[in-house]
C-alpha cells in the first residue's frame, strides 16, 4: 500500500480516498483519509474485500473529480485473475458514491463473496492536525442501526446530533459486526461466464443543524456532469488568450477548480450565498482574506464572485469585542467554521477575528467591484458595513493611535495575523521574532489601498465630500509615515514588519511585492523594490521566494520562510505592472505558468523554495492544499497583469 491520497470535491465535501479507493483512515501526505462535511469526518473507514482479502490495485485513482481504478484478487504469473473489479466513486454535497462492477473472467460460473467495511467517527477536523492537542468530549456517544439496505450511523453530545446514512442497491444478504465499530456489509455474487454485476453504494452525510432536503446522486457520473456544468458556468466568456496556451490552460483550470470549491453562505439579509472557500482539505470553509483575493483576482471575469463575498462578509462582520474571537467593531471574519468544537466553543473559530488584513482588502474588494461593474447599489447597501470597516482601521486597529495597522499573537489563536500567519513567518534576517504589538509591512499597503478606494466610494457614491477628504489625508500620512519607518536605505527595500518597540524587523521578503500592488511606495522606491525582486536570491525561477536565500531564517521547505506561494507572486506581478516593470511581471508570470503546466495545469497552494536552475521540476510543499482558491485565481491575475504576452 502506498500513502498516496486523492482529493475529491464538490462544494462544502471533500473526500481524500487512497490508490485503491479506500479510505483508512490514517493520515496520508499531509490529510487523513474520509470523508468530510462541514468539519467533521463522516466516513473513517470504507475498505473493500473479496473473498477475505484486498484486492490488488492494477491501475490506481488518478488526479480527476472521480476517482476510478481497476483491481484484480491477488495471484502469481501462473494464475490468471479469475474477475476483474471496476471501481468507480464521486463527491457530491453532503454524499459519497460509488459504482463497484465486478467482470468474470472465465467461462463457467464464478462465485465470490465480496465486502465493503464502513464506520464514521465523525472526529473534529481539527483533532486530525499534527498539533498534538486533545479535546474532550463529555457524553458524546456513538451509535450504528442495521436499515434494511445498509446502515446507519449516529453521534451524539448534548444537543448535536450527526448521521451517516449508508444504502446499497442491491441490499446487502448481511450486515455484520467487526468488533471495532465499524459495520461490514457483504455479499454473495455469483457471476455467469464472462458476466458482470453492478452494485451501487451511496453514502449521505447529515451534519448537525444541516436541515435540507438532501438526495444522493444516481452515480458518479451524474455527479460528474453536475461538476462539468459548475465549470461550464465559470469558464463561460472568458476571453483566454490565444497566443500563450499554457496561461490558457491554467486560467480554464483555475476556474474549474474555483467552481466546485464554491461553499454555502448568508448574507445581511439571510439570503443564500455561494463564495469560495479557501482550499481542501483543510479549508474548506470561507476565509474572509482568502475569499477577498480570490474574487480580487476573479474580479474582470468573474464578477459574481466578489458579488457574494462581500455580502457574505458584510454579514458575519463583529460588531462587538470579543476576547477568544479577536472580534472588535467592524472587524471582517478571518475564519468561519461549523464543527463540533467550534459549537462547544473548544476551538476559538466559529467566527474567528484573528486576521489584520481582512478588514482594508473588503473595503479594496467594494472599490474595485464598485469601479468595475458600477453596481452602486451593493456600496450603498454596504456603506455601513464599509464605514465600520473604516472605523475599525482607525481605532481598535491601531492606525490613529499608532499610525498603522497592528496585532499582538492570540494565546489561543494565530501568533501571526497577517498573510504569513505560521508562528515563525515574521522575522528578522537571523530568524528573532519580534516582540509586543507587530506591524506587518503588507498590511500597511492594504490600509493605504482601503483608504483611497472608500474615499472615492463616499465622494462618487456616498456623496460625503467631507468623509473623502478625511480618508485621503489618511492615505497620505500613512504613505509618508511609512516611508520613513520601514525604509532600510542599507537594502534599497522595506523591512517586512516593525517591532512593538518600533525597531525594523530587517528580513527581506516577498510582502515588499504587495506594496506594489497597493501602490504605497514612491515611483523610485517601487522601481528599486521590483527589480530587487528578481535578483536570483528571491526568484527561484518557478517564482518569488516568500524570504530571499541566504538570510540564516530560509528555509526552502517552510511554510512562510523562502517557499514560493502563487497567489503571493499573482499580487507581485500585479505590482510590478502598476510600476511599470513590464519585463519583470512577464517573468514572473511565465515562471508560474511553467509550475502550473508541469502539475497539469494546476497551481497547488505553495511550492518549496528550490532552485529550477537545480530542479527541474518545480518542488512540492509536503502539506499543501492541493486545490486551493486563490492558486486557482492566480493565472487570472497574471493574465490581467500581462495579457496574453
Amino acid at each position: 500500500m502506498t500513502d498516496r491520497h486523492h482529493l475529491l470535491v464538490y462544494g462544502g465535501t471533500f473526500a481524500a480516498v487512497g490508490d485503491g479507493g479506500d479510505i483508512s483512515g490514517v493520515r496520508a501526505a499531509g490529510s487523513p483519509e474520509g470523508l468530510f462535511v462541514r468539519d467533521a469526518r463522516h466516513l473513517s473507514r470504507w475498505q473493500l474485500t473479496v473473498d477475505g482479502a484486498v484486492p490488488e490495485t492494477l491501475t490506481p485513482v488518478a488526479d480527476g473529480d472521480t476517482a476510478r481504478c481497476v483491481l484484480v484478487p491477488r495471484g502469481g504469473r501462473n494464475e490468471p485473475p479469475a474477475y476483474t473489479l471496476f471501481r468507480e466513486q464521486a463527491v457530491g454535497d453532503s454524499s459519497f458514491i460509488e459504482t463497484l462492477r465486478v467482470t468474470s473472467n472465465r467461462p463457467v460460473p464464478t462465485t465470490i463473496h465480496l465486502a465493503v467495511t464502513a464506520d464514521a467517527d465523525f472526529t473534529d477536523q481539527f483533532e486530525l492536525r499534527s498539533d498534538h492537542r486533545t479535546y474532550a468530549k463529555t457524553g458524546a456517544t456513538r451509535s450504528r442501526q442495521v436499515l434494511d439496505h445498509g446502515v446507519e450511523f449516529t453521534y451524539q453530545r448534548g444537543e448535536w446530533r450527526s448521521l451517516t446514512t449508508v444504502t446499497c442497491d442491491p441490499a446487502p444478504d448481511g450486515v455484520e459486526e467487526t468488533g471495532t465499530g465499524a459495520r461490514r456489509l457483504i455479499w454473495t455474487l455469483t457471476l455467469p461466464p464472462h458476466g458482470t454485476t453492478e452494485l451501487t453504494l451511496r453514502v449521505m452525510a447529515r451534519p448537525h443543524g444541516d436541515k435540507r432536503a438532501l438526495r444522493v446522486p444516481r452515480s458518479p457520473s451524474a455527479i460528474t456532469h453536475q461538476l462539468l456544468s459548475l465549470e461550464g458556468e465559470f469558464v463561460e466568456g472568458v476571453a483566454f488568450p490565444t497566443g500563450w496556451p499554457e496561461l490558457a490552460a491554467a486560467c480554464a483550470r483555475g476556474l474549474a477548480d474555483l467552481a466546485a470549491l464554491q461553499v454555502p453562505a448568508t448574507g445581511p439579509d439571510g439570503e443564500e450565498l455561494r463564495v469560495p472557500a479557501a482550499g481542501a482539505p483543510w479549508f474548506l470553509t470561507l476565509l474572509g482574506r482568502d475569499a477577498l483575493l480570490t474574487s480580487l483576482f476573479a474580479l474582470p471575469y468573474r464578477p459574481q464572485l466578489a458579488a457574494t463575498t462581500l455580502p457574505a462578509l458584510a454579514a458575519t462582520q463583529a460588531t462587538e469585542t470579543g476576547v477568544d474571537s479577536v472580534s472588535q467593531p467592524g472587524k471582517i471574519v478571518h475564519e468561519v467554521r461549523h464543527g463540533e468544537l467550534a459549537h462547544f466553543g473548544q476551538v476559538p473559530y466559529a467566527r474567528y477575528y484573528g486576521s489584520v488584513d481582512a478588514t482594508p482588502l473588503f473595503l479594496i474588494l467594494l472599490g474595485a467591484y464598485v469601479e468595475q461593474t458600477d453596481d452602486r447599489a451593493l456600496a450603498r447597501r454596504l456603506e455601513p458595513h464599509a464605514r465600520a470597516a473604516i472605523g475599525w482601521m482607525l481605532d481598535h486597529g491601531g492606525l490613529t493611535s499608532r499610525g498603522y495597522l497592528v496585532y499582538r499573537a492570540d494565546q489561543g489563536g494565530l501568533a501571526n495575523q497577517n498573510w504569513k500567519d505560521s508562528p515563525g513567518a515574521i522575522c528578522s534576517a537571523d530568524g528573532t521574532r519580534p516582540g509586543g504589538a507587530v506591524t506587518a509591512a503588507g498590511a500597511q499597503g492594504y490600509a493605504y489601498d482601503a483608504l483611497r478606494r472608500t474615499a472615492w466610494l463616499a465622494r462618487t457614491v456616498w456623496q460625503d465630500e467631507t468623509y473623502a477628504a478625511l480618508l485621503e489625508q489618511a492615505a497620505s500620512d500613512l504613505r509618508d509615515r511609512f516611508q520613513q519607518d520601514f525604509w532600510m536605505p542599507e537594502h534599497s527595500f522595506p523591512a517586512l514588519a516593525l517591532a512593538g518597540d518600533g525597531h525594523q524587523v530587517d528580513a527581506l521578503a516577498s510582502d515588499a511585492g504587495h506594496l506594489l500592488w497597493s501602490g504605497l511606495l514612491d515611483k523610485e522606491y517601487g522601481e528599486a523594490v521590483g527589480r530587487r525582486l528578481l535578483e536570483p536570491d528571491f526568484f527561484s525561477g518557478w517564482g518569488v521566494r516568500t524570504l530571499a536565500a541566504g538570510q540564516p531564517a530560509y528555509h526552502p521547505l517552510s511554510y512562510h520562510r523562502g517557499s514560493v506561494w502563487p497567489h503571493d507572486n499573482a499580487l507581485i506581478t500585479l505590482g510590478l505592472a502598476r510600476y511599470g516593470l513590464h519585463d519583470e511581471a512577464r517573468t514572473v508570470a511565465h515562471a508560474l505558468v511553467s509550475a502550473a503546466t508541469t502539475t497539469g495545469h494546476r497551481l497547488p497552494e505553495v511550492l518549496a523554495g528550490y532552485g529550477r536552475d537545480t530542479h527541474a521540476e518545480p518542488v512540492p510543499y509536503p502539506h499543501a492544499c492541493v486545490r486551493e482558491s486563490r492558486s486557482a485565481a492566480a493565472p487570472l491575475a497574471l493574465l490581467t497583469a500581462v495579457g496574453g504576452a
